[in-house]
């Protein structure tokens, strides 16, 4: 077996791990309070999956090797294209999100995205701020705010801030230069008394999911995992005995 995906914000239903067998993929739900039981064995290419039929490769380059790595054209877009994509002549919208405790990032999506957009991030807080016609001006509009505020926001710094809050006066006072349309206020149903210790594991109690960060609980001790570093692990099902770093609250 080997994890060759996962969902954040699958609609309807929980985050889920997406595991492969014989060619088949199966949604494992990541539901709190459901036990996770994985052992990681070699990681290497996690291929390609289409219509629920999975493709295995054997290159050791992982998450995707060069051959099985899709180049998202938006990615690094900042509005001088030729809009290639049908979706590039959908209305989008630009939004501010922020991390706990202080770090902010400027964003766009399709306006009808925009919820499942912001929680896919994990952001705690958010604001609608423009409404435009097409993605290539609202990229020309994220470009200039880049200049201020950053557009991306890495997980181990998301990770650092799971048992903070939002700094109000900090998130206000950026706000309040750009008089939103919306503003979102996300509740992850996690709360956590210190820090999660950043892991690479599939196996625990699981508490739930932020974004693409899996929390579990395994020895008293809350893991936090970036779900995209376990894409491409051989899996056997079964609890790892492998040791951990635990918080001080396990002793």
């Amino acid at each position: 077996m080997q994890i060759v995906g996962y969902e954040t914000t699958p609609g309807e239903g929980p985050a889920a791990l997406r595991v492969a067998s014989e060619g088949r993929v199966e949604r494992v739900p990541l539901l709190a309070g459901e036990t996770l039981a994985y052992t990681l064995g070699e990681r290497h290419c996690a291929g390609t999956t289409e219509d629920g039929v999975h493709e295995a490769c054997g290159n050791k380059d992982a998450p995707y090797c060069d051959d099985h790595t899709s180049m998202w054209p938006c990615a690094r877009c900042v509005g001088n294209c030729a809009m290639p994509l049908e979706s590039c002549h959908e209305e989008h919208a630009i939004y501010l999100a922020a991390f706990a405790p202080d770090t902010f990032k400027v964003g766009v999506t399709r306006s009808w995205r925009l919820d499942t957009r912001l929680r896919e991030q994990g952001a705690d807080r958010a604001a609608h701020i423009r409404t435009v016609e097409d993605g290539k001006r609202a990229r020309q509009i994220e470009y200039g705010i880049a200049e201020e505020i950053p557009d991306r926001v890495r997980v181990p710094t998301k990770i650092r801030g799971l048992a903070e809050h939002v700094d109000d006066d900090a998130w206000e006072s950026l706000v309040a230069a750009y008089d939103p349309i919306e503003r979102f206020n996300f509740d992850y149903g996690l709360a956590f008394d210190a820090r999660p210790v950043a892991e690479t594991m599939a196996t625990g109690t699981v508490l739930g999911t932020k974004g693409r960060v899996l929390a579990l609980e395994r020895g008293g001790t809350t893991y936090a995992v970036d779900m995209r570093n376990l894409v491409g692990y051989d899996v056997t099902e079964g609890a790892s005995d492998r040791n951990r770093q635990s918080s001080l609250s396990a002793f």
